[in-house]
C-alpha cells in the first residue's frame, strides 16, 4: 500500500512539474502515451535567465530520437503556465534545450499569502493511523548514547506525521521480560536478602551493576575448560574452572526457576520485578523529558505485555501450516530470507515471537495503517523476517481489510567517537545518555555566559538547557539517518554553520526585529499587509518559505529528518541575505515595511514549526 503524504500545493517546483509533465505528454502522445515522465525542474543556476529551469529535453533526446533543442521547442508549444509564470519567449530556451521559467511576482506573493495561515499549508490528503516504535530501552540498564538515536529520531517521525494530521501512536518497546531479566531479578532478590541492598533505595546504577554481575555469574566458562584440557594447564586451573562452571550453572538454573515464578505470577518475585521496572522506566521517561521529546510513560509497551500471547502466536502459525519443525525448533520459511526462528528447541520464545505479537496488536488492535520501527540498522534482517512472517500469517492486515498495513523499518547508523569507533568511555563502557545531556548543558552554559554575561541566572539556565538539547539533537538529526556520525562537542555547539544553536540564533534574531519595532511603536498592522515581492532577496526568501509544506511531506514519506534540517538551514541562510540587503524597520515607505515585517514573521513561524518537528524548543533571546 502506498502512503499518501501530499500537502496543499504551494511549492512552485511541484506546480511547474505538473504543467511540464502535461506539456511533454501532449507534445509526444504517440511516443510517450501515459508513460511517467520526470520534468526535471530545478532552480535556475543563473537568476538572470529565470527562477526555474526544466532539463527534461536532454533526458528525452535518446528515447525520442530527436535533438534536445527540438524537443524543448515542442514542449514550449504545449506548455500552459497560466498566471503562475511569465509567458515563454524566444529567450526562454537556452543552451542545448534548457527551458527557463520566471514566476510572476503577484503569483509568488499570492502563494506566500496562502502559506501564511494556521498550519502553514501542511496537511495530508489521506489521514491514517500510524504507530511509531521508539526508544526501546532494556530493564535494569542505563540509557546510553545509542538510545539517543532511537529516541530522538522516533520522536521526530511521530511529531512530523502528527503535524500532517495523522493519528500517531508511539510505542516504547521495552525489553522487560525473558531470561536476562530473570537473572537480574534473582540477583536483586539475593542482594536484598543478604542485606547488601535496600529495596526501597535501589538505583538504576545499582541495577545496571547487578545486571552485568548476574550475566557474568550465570555464564559457565566451558570454552576455558576445553582450553585448559587441550593445553594441559594442570589440575589447579581445571579445579578453578570446574568450580566456576558449577556456580554459573547453578546461577543459571536459579534464573530459569525465577523466570518460571515470574511467568506463573508469584507475588514476591513479581514485586521485585516491578521494582526493577519502576526504577528503570522512571529514569527512562525522565531522560526522554530532558530531551524534550513527547515520549511518556503511557507510550510504554514492554515485552512483558505480550507474554501471554506468545503461545497463541505459535498455535496460529502451526494451524496455518506456516511453521515447521527443524531439529526440534520451530521455524517459518520466507522466500529470499533465512528462516525465521519463532520457538527454540527447548520451547523458549524469541524476540521474533514477541515482535509478531506486537505487529498483531499494532495493526489489529490499535488499527495502524502504517507501522514504523525506529531501530538501529543491525536489526535489518530481523525485521525483514518478522515483516515477511507477519504478512504470511495475516497479522499485518486489519480486520476486514483487503490489503496489508505498511510495515517499515527506519534503520539508523551508530554514534562514533573521534577514533571512528562506537562512542565509548575510556574504560570501554557505553556512554550514559544522562551524562551526555549534563555535559552538553554545562558546555552550553559556559558559551552562553561568554556571549551574554548580562543574563540573569534563571535566563542562563533556561538558555543553556535549550541550546544544549538543540545542539545534541540537531547534530544527530542533521546526519543522513542510515549513516554513522562522529560525536563532536565543538561542532554541535557552534553558533555558525549547520547546527542547532545557529538555527536558534536565527529565530532569536528575527524576533528581536519585532521587539525593536515595538519599541519604535511600529509593531502592528503587518499581519494582513499586502506582500510585495520585488527584490531578488525577497524572492529567494519567498521561494524558500514555499518549500516548507513539501519538506514536511517528504520527511513524513521518507522518514528522513535530515531533510528538515537541511531545509531549515537553507531558510535561515535565505533570511540572513534578505535581512542584509532589504531594510525592514527603515524601509522606504510603510507599505514596504509592513510587507517585510510580514515576511519576517512568517519566516520565524516556519522556523519554529520546523524546529518543533525536530523536537527543538525555541527561545526569544540568547
Amino acid at each position: 500500500m502506498t502512503t499518501t503524504n501530499t500537502t496543499q500545493r504551494l511549492d512552485p517546483v511541484e506546480m511547474l512539474g505538473e504543467r511540464f509533465v502535461a506539456a511533454i505528454q501532449n507534445a509526444f502522445p504517440e511516443q510517450l502515451g501515459s508513460e511517467s515522465v520526470d520534468p526535471l525542474i530545478t532552480p535556475s543556476k543563473n537568476p538572470k535567465f529565470g527562477d526555474y529551469q526544466s532539463n527534461a529535453a536532454m533526458s528525452l533526446a535518446k528515447q525520442l530520437g530527436m535533438k534536445p533543442r527540438e524537443i524543448a521547442d515542442k514542449i514550449a508549444e504545449h506548455l500552459e503556465l497560466g498566471d503562475l509564470a511569465e509567458p515563454l519567449d524566444e529567450n526562454s530556451i537556452a543552451g542545448p534545450g534548457f527551458i527557463n521559467v520566471r514566476l510572476r511576482p503577484e503569483s509568488l506573493a499570492s502563494l506566500v499569502t496562502e502559506l501564511d495561515r494556521p498550519g502553514l499549508g501542511v496537511k495530508a490528503e489521506e489521514q491514517q493511523t500510524i504507530v511509531v516504535d521508539v526508544c526501546g530501552v532494556n530493564l535494569a540498564k542505563q540509557m546510553h548514547i545509542g538510545h539517543l538515536r532511537s529516541t530522538v529520531i522516533g520522536d521526530v517521525m511521530a511529531r512530523t506525521l502528527a503535524k500532517m494530521g495523522h493519528t500517531v501512536i508511539m510505542q516504547n518497546h521495552v525489553g522487560d521480560w525473558g531470561l536476562p531479566i530473570a537473572m537480574v531479578t534473582a540477583k536483586l532478590q539475593s542482594e536484598v536478602a543478604a542485606g547488601r541492598i535496600d529495596m526501597d533505595k535501589v538505583t538504576l546504577d545499582d541495577l545496571d551493576r547487578l545486571y552485568k554481575v548476574a550475566k557474568e555469574e550465570s555464564s559457565p566458562d566451558n570454552k576455558g575448560m576445553k582450553a585448559a584440557e587441550r593445553f594441559q594447564l594442570g589440575p589447579k586451573v581445571e579445579a578453578e574452572l570446574s568450580a566456576q562452571i558449577r556456580g554459573a550453572t547453578e546461577n543459571l538454573e536459579n534464573a530459569k526457576k525465577t523466570l518460571v515464578r515470574l511467568q506463573s505470577g508469584d507475588e514476591e518475585t513479581i514485586a521485585v520485578w516491578q521494582r526493577l521496572y519502576d526504577v528503570t522506566m522512571t529514569a527512562c521517561i525522565n531522560t526522554c523529558k530532558r530531551l524534550h521529546t513527547d515520549i511518556t510513560d503511557s507510550d510504554t509497551a514492554g515485552e512483558s505485555s505480550f507474554r501471554d500471547q506468545l503461545a497463541g502466536i505459535i498455535d496460529l502459525l502451526v494451524e496455518q501450516k506456516i511453521a515447521e519443525e527443524d531439529d526440534g525448533a520451530l521455524i517459518v520459511r520466507n522466500e529470499g530470507l533465512d528462516p525465521t526462528l519463532v520457538r527454540k528447541s527447548d520451547g523458549g520464545y524469541l524476540y521474533a515471537t514477541t515482535d509478531l505479537a506486537a505487529v498483531r496488536k499494532r495493526v489489529q488492535e490499535l488499527g495502524a495503517d502504517r507501522v514504523v520501527y525506529c531501530v538501529d540498522a543491525r536489526q535489518a534482517l530481523h525485521f525483514k523476517q518478522v515483516f515477511a512472517t507477519a504478512k504470511k500469517a495475516g497479522l499485518a492486515r486489519k480486520i476486514g481489510a483487503d490489503h496489508d498495513s505498511t510495515l517499515e523499518h527506519a534503520p539508523f547508523g551508530m554514534v562514533l567517537g573521534d577514533d571512528g569507533r562506537p562512542f565509548k568511555t575510556r574504560s570501554g563502557e557505553n556512554v550514559k545518555l544522562s551524562d551526555v545531556i549534563d555535559e552538553a548543558i554545562e558546555r552550553a552554559a559556559v558559551i552562553s555566559e561568554e556571549k551574554n554575561p548580562d543574563l540573569t541566572p534563571d535566563e542562563r539556565t533556561n538558555i543553556a538547557e535549550t541550546v544544549a538539547v538543540a545542539a545534541l539533537k540537531y547534530s544527530d538529526l542533521s546526519s543522513d539517518r542510515i549513516k554513522d556520525y562522529v560525536f563532536d562537542w565543538d561542532r554541535m555547539l557552534a553558533f555558525e554553520g549547520n547546527t542547532g544553536p545557529y538555527l536558534l540564533f536565527a529565530y532569536v534574531r528575527i524576533r528581536s526585529i519585532f521587539r525593536k519595532a515595538e519599541d519604535q511603536g511600529i509593531a502592528g498592522g503587518f499581519e494582513t499587509a499586502e506582500l510585495l515581492i520585488r527584490e531578488p532577496e525577497e524572492k529567494t526568501l519567498a521561494l524558500a518559505l514555499l518549500r516548507y509544506p513539501s519538506t514536511v511531506a517528504a520527511v513524513a514519506r521518507t522518514l528522513e529528518p535530515h531533510r528538515m534540517c537541511g531545509y531549515l538551514y537553507e531558510l535561515a541562510g535565505a533570511f540572513s541575505r534578505f535581512f542584509e540587503k532589504c531594510q525592514v524597520l527603515r524601509a522606504e515607505d510603510e507599505q514596504v515595511r509592513l510587507s517585510r515585517l510580514r515576511l519576517c514573521d512568517l519566516t520565524s513561524r516556519v522556523l519554529a514549526d520546523g524546529l518543533d518537528c525536530l523536537g527543538i524548543q525555541t527561545i526569544d533571546r540568547m
